[in-house]
């Protein structure tokens, strides 16, 4: 294999396939970085480079001049740092010479031997068939990820919370993909008009690592986005990348039995006030419980904290409630993590008692929920 590529390109590439391979091997190929070179009159050169963890495997091709094709593996975090300290606009020429069983990466007067592993020992992670595809554009995959991801549970015990639920289902007569996370304190759930080609999927739940992989990577991304699935495995296709994962292997819970529907005391509030207040008070509560405690009068709602170690602290913001009066508390961090999802200027809180779970919903967007359970402050 004999190679020249700009460094923009590998660099780029290389953030990508980097972050899927573990820090701690057990089984020294599985920190390599597997590099494809080939040509072809059609294409023009191009190298794919593929890692894995045997959960993910992710694949992300980009041009290169190939003086000769080839494949081999090389540490794919070694080759990240080397290649992130290049100078910018530098040309990277990486050759493997299998006499020696070294990759020499050549930039400028920089050059580097690499230690290289043979890529036929690279293992190659079967998605076999996957029976049920359709598109999402990149905004609605961003949409589904960030209102819920904050709820996945990382309580090892329950696995199945793991990551985030997604199912086709159907809300108020009309078809819908909709996303859920829970932790068991809070939940998320977030819905959009069912794609076409989605009308059949089995309710699959996305691991955490695939869910925070395919958020990074669609950053930028502005086209349609093809999502496979199967009962065991999903791939997201897009631009000049693959992602494969596996799924969790586990029943997600029956989420709607925890979402009330008869909380009758409804509290309108500005988010962004709402959101200060809770933070600044919350600097009281002590680190482990970040409990405040919120007291809802007509027009009035105060939020308080207490430590024995620090003191106490209380703020009043005015709100749009006309029911009794009522004492609720919940963890700050929750409170503030929901808050940072509400897109329009106002949230809903519906509540029936300190003790029962409340629903908070965006003025902006319906189409998203958030359930929080209350504690005792």
């Amino acid at each position: 294999m004999k190679i020249t590529i700009e460094r923009a390109a590998l660099l780029k590439a290389l953030g990508h396939i980097q972050s899927v391979v573990e820090r701690r091997n057990t089984i020294p190929i599985l920190s390599n970085v597997l590099l494809d070179a080939s040509a072809s009159k059609s294409e023009g050169g191009k190298l794919a480079l593929t890692a894995t963890d045997m959960d993910v495997a992710f694949v992300e091709t980009v041009p290169a001049e190939v003086a000769k094709a080839g494949s081999t593996t090389v540490q794919a975090h070694t080759l990240y740092e080397i290649v992130r300290k290049l100078p910018e606009g530098s040309q990277v020429g990486l050759e493997w010479d299998s006499g020696k069983g070294q990759v020499a990466l050549r930039a400028g007067r920089s050059t580097f031997a690499l230690a290289a592993l043979p890529a036929d020992d690279f293992p190659k992670m079967a998605a076999g068939e996957l029976p049920h595809k359709f598109e999402l554009g990149a905004d609605a995959l961003r949409q589904l990820i960030d209102k819920t991801r904050f709820a996945i549970s990382t309580e090892e015990t329950r696995y199945y919370l793991n990551g985030i639920y997604l199912h086709a289902t159907a809300s108020a007569g009309v078809k819908v993909l909709r996303a859920v996370a829970t932790d068991g304190h809070r939940l998320a759930r977030i819905e959009m008009a069912l794609p076409a080609g989605a009308e059949n999927i089995p309710g699959v739940i996305l691991p955490r690592k695939t869910v925070m992989e395919v958020r990074k990577l669609i950053e930028e991304e502005q086209g349609a986005v093809e999502v496979s699935l199967s009962d065991t495995r999903v791939r997201f296709a897009f631009a000049d990348a693959i992602l494969t994962s596996k799924l969790i292997d586990g029943a997600f819970p029956d989420y709607e039995r925890v979402i009330p529907s008869g909380n009758d005391k409804t509290m309108e509030v500005a988010c962004r006030d709402f959101a200060a207040a809770v933070d600044r008070v919350a600097t009281i509560s002590t680190e482990k419980s970040r409990a405040v405690k919120l007291a809802l009068t007509k027009g009035t709602l105060s939020l308080s904290a207490n430590s024995a170690e620090a003191g106490s602290a209380n703020e009043e913001i005015e709100v749009a409630y006309q029911g009794s009066a009522i004492e609720i508390g919940f963890n700050a961090r929750y409170l503030l993590d929901i808050a940072e999802q509400i897109e329009g200027e106002n949230a809903t809180f519906r509540m029936a008692d300190a003790a029962s779970p409340t629903v908070v919903t965006d003025s902006a967007d319906q189409s998203a929920l958030y359930v929080l359970m209350p504690m005792r402050v």
